[in-house]
This record gives C-alpha cells, structure tokens and sequence, in this order.
C-alpha cells in the first residue's frame, strides 16, 4: 500500500489563519469530488473558522476521562476504519491525554499515512523542537508541546501561513483570535510587535532552508550544474596562508548584506606539487568561519582553480571570495595564479571578489614546483619547442651569415630539448632530441644536404647531444613524477590526518563523514551499504547526495569494501586507481563511526538498565524494611485485637486502631511515593496546565500535618500561576512533610510565596540541622536520607517526587540555608498568561 502524502500549513504566530487555510483547502477538494473528512480542528471560539466546517463530514471525536475530568481526541481507529482519502487533523504538535493511542498526534498522522491516507495539519514555528531554545529566548515562553523537525520536514508540502504583525494585533484587537478579556493581556506580552516579527523571520528562514533543500534534490536529481542564484551562497578560497583570516571576515560581511546568506570556506588540497597549507592556521581559519555561521570543507583536487569553482558550482554558489595572489613579480611567468584564473573561467553567473590583504606580493615561501599531470596548453607548448623549435633555428642558422660552429650550434640545439622537457615533459624533449640530431647532421655536420658525416669528431659530438637531451628529459621528467607522488601523498596525508583527528575527537557523524567524501571526490552520492552475511540482502545505514542511493555495491560507480559484510558505494564517476587508497581510509573511518554510535546506543541503553537495577535494588531495600515496619505494626495491632485471652479495655483498642490507621497512613504514602517515583523516571507524567491560585493548591497541600506545625503566608495578590494543580500540590505536601520531619519539636515551618518577574516563587524554610552545600543536589536523588535519618521514617523518595514533578510544571526545586539555621526549599512555578504583577519584560505562554 502507498504511502498518503503530508501537507502541512505552518503558522507564523497563532491566530495567522493556518487553521482556516486549511479548511479552505478542504472545500476545494470536496467541490472537485474528493472524499475528504474531518478527524480534528479546534477552531477555538472563532467564529469564521467556525462556519468554516459547515458542509464538511466530521468523524465523532474519542471521550476519555482523566483525572474526573473529560477530554476529547482524535478517534484514530474510526478515521482508520471510515478511511477517507484525504484527512484533517489539526495541531501537529499537540500531547494526547493519556489512555490514547499515542503519546503524541504526529504519531497519529503517522499511522494514518502509513494507512495510504493524505493527511493536511497545522502547525506553528515555535513548536518545532529545534527551535525551542530560540523562542524561549524571544518569548521568555517554553513551549511544552512540540514536534520533531524532521516529521515537518518530511511532508510533501509545507505551505507558510504568515501575516504582517500589525495585521495580526489588528486581527487580535478585533477580537477574531481570543476573547475579549484576554486581549490587552496578549497584545502586550505574546503579540508584541518585537516578538511577532521575531517569529515571523524564524519561519521565513526555516521554511527557505526547506525550499533550498527541494532545491538541492531537484538539481543533484536532474544534473544540473548551471548556477540559480536563489539565495546569496559565497565560497571562500582558502591557501592555509594569513590572508585566510581576513578573506573568511570579508565574506561574512557579504553575506551579512543579504538575509539568509551563508559562507563556505574551502581548503583545496593541492595534489600537483604546490605548496601546502599550515594545518595551525587551517584549524584557526576553520574556528572562526564557523564562529561566524559558516561551515569549513576540506577537498582533494588536482587542479586548484578548476576544482574550486567544481566545488563553488556543486554547492550552487553566487560568489566566490579569493585574495590577491602572494606571489612576487618574478613568480608570474610560472602562470597567471589562482585568483586571475578564477575570475576569467567563472563565467557569468559567479561573482568573484579579489581581495587585497597585508601578504600580497610578499611571497608564499617556497617556489612553485612542477607536476607530473601537466596542463594540455603546456603539453602543446612543449611540443612546438621540441618540433618546430629546432625547425626554426635551423631556418635561422642557415639564413644568417654568422657561422657558430659546430659545438655552439649543438647548443642551441640542446637548449631548445631542454625547454621542451620543461614545458611538456618526457615524450615532446625525446622527439625534439631526435629531430634536433638528424637537423644538425643534415644542414650543419659537413658534407651539408646529406645523413653521412665525413669528421668522426662530429660523430661524437652528434652522440653526446642525443645522449645529453634524453638524459636531460629522463631526469626532468622523473624529478616531476616524484615532485607529485611526494605532492599528493601530502596532500593526501593532511586530508587523512583532518579526518582521523575530528573522527578521534567524536565530532564527525556518519552523514558528516560521508558528505566529505562526497565533497572530497567530487560525487553525486555517497551511501555505506552493510548486511549481515553473504546471503542476506545489502542494507543502507546512510547516504547522502542522491536520492535513492544504490542497493548494491555492484550498481555504484565507485565501491570500497569494509570488512566482508559492509562496503561503501559513490555513485557520480569512476575514480583513478590512486584515489582509492585515500578512499579506503574514508571507508574505514566509516566502519569506525558507525561502530561508535552503535556502541554509544548500546552504552546509553545499558546506562539505563543500570539506573533501573539501582532503582529496583533500592526498592527492594525499602520493601524489606521502610515498608515492613508500618506492616508489622498493623499486624501486632490486628493479633493484639483478635487475642482472646486478653480483655481489652475501650481505651486500649482505640489506641491499637489508632495504631493501626497510622500504619495503613504510612503504607499508603510510602507506596503513593513509589509509585509517583515510577512514573517521574519512565516519563508517563503529563501535566495538565491551566491557570489557578495559590490559596487553592497550598492549604490543600497541609493536610497531612498537624496546624500548629506550619505557619502559612500565602498574600492575596498574588498573580495566578500555569501549572497542574496536583502535581503542585504533591509536591509542596511532599516539602512540607519533609520540612517538619526535621524541624525541631515547637518551632513551626514557615511557608510563604511571592512575585518574582514572571515567576511565583514558594519557600519552604525549616529551622533543623540543615544540609551542607556539597549534599544539596544529593538530596534530590531517589532513595537518598542526608545523615542519622532513621530508617522506617521513609524511603528516601519525597524531594526526588517533588523536584520530578516541579519540573514538569516548568518549574524547579532548589534548597538553600535558611537564616539563622535550617534548610530552604524554594519551589519556583510560571505565572499565567496575563497575569503578571506589573508590566512584563516576557511573555507567559500563548498556546494556539
């Protein structure tokens, strides 16, 4: 069964109309005959996205009942059983009440599209989990509700639903988002103009990062090499000189002219003899081109200005950013350079910028040496001064009345085979040797205009010139071949060596390492292929670059064996064989990454069995004795009670029940805890926000201490707080108690709240022995008494709860020194939307 597609309206802010796009998307489809249903909208009181679901079917929503109280859910399995073809399901980011099928409705529509059914949601930018710490930022606001990047990412379409801020306060201020009351409130603390804007640019950047992905896959899938200057992109050419620092700052301010701009720093490693760069300066450039938001790529190339403006079109690069050439004057006649050559093979559709700096003309070091892989415009110039060379000086020799003699002519001669060797290497200095020899022979080695020669002198003369010229051409051609063995076996140990270094040092992840081997060798794509035996069929475990990486090893262009049973495939070109050997180093270095983040995996698993064997040894340690010893009491008290040899009087039996209740009290308190422990260490816990009092949640919380034991003061004007009420109440009870178990005998418990920003802050101070610094986080942990704490007085659990469920409110539980003495809880929540005490700096939450 296919899979249905995903579309996706995403808001810019609650209350842009992402919901009521939607529905109108709906009612286009049913006008055109599509079977398309309703599985949830929350429309919110809104009365136009509420006329909005007329005529379309709606599928009955599931009841569940959680805490005596009645929510509504999606109905997955009726959405799943009606099966319509195209479904709406509203607010992807939303939290099940628990009992539901999922924890969370994106793992609903996941479900519904594994079912072959189309599904179009709404969600807003700041539910998305990479973004949370950036809204918080914004907003001062912790979005407890959010959705995976990558379940965004993956939808078919992603449509943004934006709208001006002022349009949107506007809209707000009419009353067409919230209530009349909670206006004023949203206008000055959510819906603030600083904050919508904020917003809006974070779902404009995120939603072009999409678009530009789209963009990548459509050309790497239809090989497309021309540049579409969609967004500003510049590559920085880097040598491994000084100048790299001032050219990585200049391109950062380019790009900073143009919103989304992005900066890529490329070090090509030179493999046709020139002089390397300084790995110290590389790691200094790589640090502050990516303190500056680019990123640093490191790739293998024969020819330098070719293989950076491949790289600068492969990332679909605008401009190209190189520095005015350190040569001195006498070093140009070995080429134009780099930058020069760039810039006349960019073509119209790459800026590049040529940037002076402090190293210009002041040299690079060390001459320039020769490559064996020489260019065909130096190999057709070797050949004309090998061939038509000594054509020529023969037509100026026989022409001008000057005789030489024999030895000068020879060379002359000589020093054009030279020149051919230098300039084209072993083959053209070999043919200019022989034509030269049989050129002398024939107009200068008497008789003249004849192959014979009369002197044996000029014999030998003739021998030594052929001898001299191919020795010379042998030497220079072997000395070019070694100059580039020795100039690729650098370049290629710098690459290993960056390559070992950041895999070593745990920052590399598979799909990392495998985009710099597709950065490094050019290709379209890179996939690690593994399988378990030699019958079973080969699996992916990453790829990068092409869409549908091959099955195969066998159907790449290029593979590279791991092991027997892992290989590594590049599809894009075959490589030389020479490569290969850097290439095998890329694959192992694969195996290596791979086998660490399984091993990661399996240590993260195994720490987590070994916190539940801790967390079940220290149970048990509590069942055999904290649990047993109110146990123990009941059953004295029972045996006593149904004793018939003793006449028990109305006091003694009220006082063995007495003894009893205490008991059954403590049991069921040791036994709320534990199992409220449980639930804060597998997570089950999902709160349930709403806005309420303090004085509704504290004294609820006293219960179960004696009234003189505390001392409550609790002001009236206090601003209401977002939390769920139990949880607050669980965990001030469980402080309380805490509190007066250590407080001495008439010394009451002090327990007051007040206003701080926007938070609501309650402390808990006690006046007993208190807890050193070094013990204060200790004392948080489950199953942890500070001291002489005498055993059967609990299992060490209630802080642990408290600070667990404190935390799932949003807020935290710290301890400090009480005054004069003692221990301080202090137990901060959020304030609720609305609610501040004056003026807010930060919002409260806004849920949409």
């Amino acid at each position: 069964m296919a899979r249905g597609k995903l579309r996706i309206y995403l808001g810019a802010a609650p209350g842009v109309g992402k919901t009521y796009a939607m529905l109108s998307e709906a009612h286009r489809r049913v006008e055109r005959g599509t079977d398309c249903v309703v599985a949830f909208v929350e429309h919110h009181g809104r009365p136009r996205t509420e006329v909005m679901l007329h005529g379309l079917e709606q599928i009955q929503r599931r009841e569940l009942e959680y805490r005596d109280t009645v929510f509504t859910e999606m109905d997955v399995d009726a959405v799943l059983e009606r099966k319509p073809a195209v479904v709406l399901v509203d607010e992807l980011a939303h939290t099940n009440v628990p009992g539901s099928r999922n924890t969370k409705r994106w793992q609903d529509v996941e479900e519904l599209l594994e079912a072959g059914i189309t599904v179009i949601s709404t969600v807003n930018i700041q539910h998305l989990e990479s973004l949370g710490d950036v809204v918080e930022s914004i907003t001062g606001v912790r979005q407890k509700e959010t959705v995976p990047d990558e379940v965004v990412r993956r939808a078919d379409q992603i449509e943004l639903v934006d709208m001006s801020p002022h349009a949107l306060r506007r809209r707000m201020a009419h009353g067409n988002i919230y209530k009349p009351d909670k206006v004023d409130a949203s206008l000055s603390n959510y819906f603030r103009l600083g904050n919508l804007t904020a917003l809006r640019e974070l779902a404009l950047l995120w939603v072009a990062d999409r678009v530009d992905e789209y963009l990548q896959e459509y050309r790497s899938e239809h090989r497309v090499s021309k540049i579409w200057g969609s967004r500003e992109r510049i590559v920085v050419g880097l040598t491994g000189g000084p100048e790299g620092r001032t050219l990585i700052r200049r391109a950062a301010r380019l790009a900073e002219k143009g919103a989304g701009g992005e900066v890529l720093a490329v070090y090509i490693a030179r493999s046709d003899g020139l002089t390397s760069g300084s790995p110290k300066e590389l790691a200094v450039q790589r640090t502050l081109v990516e303190e500056l938001g680019g990123t640093f790529h490191h790739v293998l190339g024969e020819d330098i200005p070719s293989a950076l403006l491949e790289f600068a079109r492969g990332v679909n690069a605008t401009q190209i950013v190189v520095g005015t050439s350190r040569r001195k004057a006498w070093q140009y006649i070995f080429g134009p350079g780099v930058g020069a050559t760039v810039a006349v093979d960019s073509g119209p559709d790459l800026d590049v910028h040529i940037v002076t700096h402090e190293e210009a003309a002041k040299g690079r070091g060390l001459p320039v040496a020769r490559g064996a892989r020489l260019e065909r415009s130096r190999v057709v110039w070797g050949w004309l001064a090998g061939v038509v060379g000594p054509a020529l000086l023969t037509l100026l020799l026989t022409h001008v009345d000057v005789h030489l003699g024999l030895a000068n002519d020879v060379l002359l001669f000589l020093t054009l085979t030279v020149a051919a060797a230098l300039l084209g290497g072993l083959l053209p200095a070999l043919a200019s040797a022989a034509f030269g020899s049989v050129l002398l022979n024939w107009f200068f080695t008497p008789p003249v205009d004849r192959l014979t020669i009369a002197d044996p002198k000029n014999i030998v003369a003739l021998v030594v010139f052929l001898l001299v010229a191919v020795s010379v051409a042998s030497v220079v051609d072997l000395a070019a071949r070694r100059t580039h063995q020795a100039a690729r076996l650098r370049a290629e140990s710098e690459i290993l060596s960056f390559l070992a270094g950041s895999v070593l040092r745990g920052e590399t992840t598979l799909d990392a390492l495998l985009e710099r081997v597709r950065e490094t060798f050019a290709m379209d794509g890179v996939a690690l292929l593994e399988r378990e035996s030699e019958t079973d069929p080969w699996t992916c475990t990453g790829s990068v670059g092409d869409v549908s990486p091959p099955a195969r090893p066998e159907d790449a262009d290029v593979d590279m064996p791991v092991g027997d049973h892992m290989a590594l495939a590049l599809s894009g070109r075959v490589l030389p064989a020479e490569d290969r050997r850097v290439l095998a180093a890329f694959a192992a270095q694969a195996a290596v990454v791979l086998d660490r983040q399984r091993l990661q995996s399996q240590a993260e698993h195994a720490r987590k069995l070994a916190e539940g064997n801790r967390i079940r040894t220290a149970l048990l340690a509590a069942v055999s004795h904290d649990l047993r010893t109110p146990l123990a009491g009941i059953k004295a008290s029972v045996t006593s009670l149904r004793s018939d040899d003793v006449e028990w009087s109305d006091e003694d039996q009220a006082e063995l029940l007495a003894g009893i209740e205490e008991g059954a009290d403590r049991l069921d308190h040791l036994i709320g805890n534990l199992l409220d422990m449980s639930r804060v260490q597998t997570g089950t816990v999902r709160p349930l926000i709403r806005e309420i009092d303090l004085d509704e949640v504290v004294p609820m919380a006293l219960v179960g201490v004696s009234e003189d034991s505390v001392v409550l003061d609790i002001p009236e004007d206090l601003p209401m707080v977002a939390v769920d009420p139990g949880l607050l109440e669980r965990s001030v009870a469980n402080i309380v108690e805490n509190a007066v178990k250590y407080n001495p005998d008439g010394e009451p418990v002090l327990v007051s709240a007040s206003a701080l920003g926007d938070r609501v802050e309650i402390r808990v101070a006690d006046r007993g022995p208190g807890v050193p610094d070094e013990a204060k986080d200790r004392i948080f942990e489950p199953f942890q008494r500070y001291g002489d704490a005498p055993r059967g007085t609990g299992v060490g659990l209630g802080l642990a709860v408290a600070r667990g469920f404190a935390e799932e409110n949003g807020g935290t539980l710290d301890a400090e020194d009480t005054p004069g003495g003692g221990m301080t809880m202090v137990l901060t929540v959020p304030t609720a939307a609305g609610h501040l005490p004056a003026p807010p700096d930060l919002p409260a939450a806004v849920t949409s």
